[in-house]
């Protein structure tokens, strides 16, 4: 079968418009906030693992933090004591990883590339969500793909509150 020029950027344009009517569009004003707990342009989305890479359901978790504070991880994000997030080597930015550990369950999201520890990690969590998951030292931790939001500048920082938005940020009272 022989296409001509045409015939191709005919079928090229109509792909384009089906693709473009089968995205969800995102509002210019949308939340930029950031935050785990709040996804900002889109909503956190099932995760199929066909689309994602395979990961094991657990693995050798270390943690990173003071010495990095104030860098920008490989997704674009600067980090600071409160950003709770994870590194990993292959997963998509903005992909979102529940995380155990013991007792404690935590959604993160993948804001770096690594772990480079050389010990064999898989994960590298941030002092954040190290802190938050209760762990101090390199441990084995379970891991289960959540989903996937947009990774923007913002992604893995605490949520603030309406009120303290409103007032640029500051305590009011």
């Amino acid at each position: 079968m022989r296409f001509n020029v045409k015939t191709a950027t005919t079928l090229l344009a109509l792909l384009a418009i089906a693709a473009c009517l089968g995205a969800p569009a995102v509002s210019a004003g949308a939340d930029s906030a950031g935050g785990v707990g709040a996804p900002t342009s889109a909503p956190a989305t099932p995760t199929s693992t066909s689309t994602q890479p395979k990961i094991h359901s657990s693995g050798i978790a270390t943690w990173f933090g003071p010495g990095f504070f104030g860098k920008q991880t490989a997704c674009g994000q600067t980090l600071t004591p409160a950003v709770v997030g994870v590194a990993n080597r292959t997963l998509p930015c903005g992909t979102l990883v529940k995380v155990s550990y013991g007792a404690h369950t935590l959604v993160v999201p993948v804001i770096d590339r690594g772990p480079y520890s050389g010990i064999g990690a898989s994960w590298d969590l941030t002092a954040g969500a190290a802190e938050a998951l209760g762990i101090t030292e390199t441990v084995r931790i379970h891991t289960h793909l959540a989903g996937s939001t947009a990774n923007v500048p913002t992604l893995g920082l605490p949520a603030t509150s309406a009120s303290s938005a409103l007032a640029g940020g500051t305590q009011a009272g």
